[in-house]
């Protein structure tokens, strides 16, 4: 009889460590589960059980509280079936070492207490949490009919302890939620990007370009414009012919029509315009009376705002202003487009002329109209906060003065050299000499990286009077592979 009820208990024992498991990972696969993931599902699938993990997710609340009660249930019965019975299985093995009964009898009941309460934390949590974690939607689609049987007969038992529960947060000042929040920030998102792009879900391209959408909105039109330096314009009183030269001259296909200059601009014309216009005509329509109203927004403006104004201005074409008045740049929906892809190219743009970065064993060349955003991504300097945009910005602010060419800056180390360190991978400063200005603009910048001890010693001349570049790759060295390049061409 006796060895009967050994073996219905550890049967029993077995049961409950199987239900606490069940119990434990639909707890588990539930809480790891997106909504979008679900809903997939019922499209996909469309079954009962499908519509039955539904349903559960959008009662989170309830279903937990009762994955808890179950829980709580069959712990305490594991432990009422197996201590007693583990501990009459180890009562002998003791005595037989030679422990005083008395003394065996309380020690076995402990030992039977650790036995069965690891059994049931490996067996009945620990394994059932991670198959749960790991496939969370089909663990929900097996366990979600025994549990949910489970919360039909102690409903109503569940949903007192549950309003007690809710009661209680809201004292607190907190509001109970029946499902999960399925929304995401968009640091959660680039996290999200980021660890699947290592992850090798998502192709670095994509992952990049996810990226950018992401953070377009965080972008201004400051930041997108293309300033009003390099904007190519026509003159009010310039003819038509004149736009048809400028638009062969330049590759470009929107012009700001201005007079004297931007700060009065009238329009913007479109090549295509020259054509709706008779042939006879061309010499002497001027340019005002076709110019169509170009809108105008603040240099503030964030990144999505932009998009709705490039997207709504019909000409594609936008002016920023800046906090005076004055005009700031421009904005087509190219750089918009930009912005998010990268640098686009098409059959009128010269590769060479727009090519920002180009490298040359260590160092490279690069526009001083840079954004140092898209240097840090590409070269890997990461610059500190300052009241500068682009790397012309930068190099004006450590020298105090317009540049001039063959100036030559140490560039200042991020706010944070060690983050920078582990973004960039490069745990030294970098040295730049401004090879070309465009009038009082920055045009091109030679940037070599170089350890903080050649730092410290240019440092160290420059206070002296003589300061040298210490460049792993002078300036001869990349003019003449320039040149070598042009020749091959």
């Amino acid at each position: 009889m006796d060895i009967f009820i050994s073996i219905i208990s550890l049967i029993g024992f077995v049961l409950l460590t199987a239900s606490t498991g069940l119990f434990v990972a639909i707890e588990f696969a539930l809480t790891g589960l997106e909504r979008s993931i679900i809903d997939q599902d019922v499209a996909h699938r469309g079954d009962k059980r499908a519509h039955a993990v539904q349903r559960d997710y959008q009662n989170l609340s309830f279903v937990l509280s009762g994955a808890q009660l179950g829980i709580t249930i069959t712990t305490l019965a594991t432990g009422y079936l197996a201590e007693p019975i583990l501990a009459r299985f180890i009562l002998p093995l003791l005595e037989a070492i030679g422990v005083a009964e008395a003394t065996a009898a309380r020690v076995s009941l402990v030992l039977a207490l650790i036995i069965a309460t690891l059994l049931s934390m490996v067996f009945g949590e620990l394994v059932p949490k991670n198959i749960a974690i790991t496939n969370p939607l089909g663990v929900a689609r097996y366990a979600v009919g025994p549990v949910n049987a489970f919360n039909t007969v102690f409903k109503f038992f569940i949903k007192s302890l549950n309003r007690s529960a809710n009661w209680l947060v809201r004292q607190i000042g907190i509001e109970p939620a029946d499902e999960l929040a399925s929304a995401r920030s968009t640091q959660e998102l680039t996290a999200l990007v980021k660890s699947s792009a290592e992850a090798g879900e998502l192709q670095p391209h994509t992952a990049t370009m996810i990226d950018r959408s992401l953070k377009f909105g965080e972008t201004t039109a400051e930041e997108v414009m293309t300033p009003r330096s390099t904007v190519e314009t026509l003159s009010h009183d310039d003819t038509v012919l004149d736009l048809i030269a400028k638009a062969i001259d330049t590759g470009f296909s929107r012009f700001p029509v201005i007079r004297g200059d931007l700060d009065d601009t009238i329009g913007v014309v479109h090549y295509k315009d020259a054509f709706s216009i008779p042939a006879q005509d061309r010499h002497n329509t001027q340019l005002c009376t076709i110019a169509r109203p170009i809108p105008v927004v603040p240099e503030s403006l964030d990144g999505d705002a932009v998009l709705n104004a490039v997207r709504s201005a019909g000409s594609q074409v936008i002016l920023v202003a800046d906090e005076y008045g004055g005009t700031a740049g421009l904005i087509t929906i190219e750089d918009v487009v930009e912005e998010i892809l990268g640098e686009v190219y098409d059959e009128h743009d010269d590769a060479e002329a727009e090519r920002d970065f180009q490298r040359f064993g260590n160092s490279w060349s690069v526009s001083g109209l840079v954004r140092l955003d898209e240097l840090n991504e590409i070269v890997g300097y990461q610059a500190p906060d300052g009241p500068y945009e682009t790397l012309g910005g930068l190099i004006m602010a450590q020298l105090g003065r317009i540049p001039k060419a063959d100036d030559e800056v140490l560039l200042p180390q991020a706010d944070n050299p060690f983050l920078a360190e582990f973004e960039s991978g490069y745990n030294g400063r970098w040295f730049a000499k401004v090879t070309a200005m465009e009038e009082r603009r920055v045009d091109t910048v030679i940037l070599s990286p170089i350890t903080d001890e050649e730092a410290e010693n240019y440092l160290t001349e420059v206070e002296a009077g003589n300061g040298q570049a210490p460049a792993r790759l002078k300036l001869s060295e990349i003019i003449q592979i320039q040149n070598s390049e042009q020749d091959k061409e």
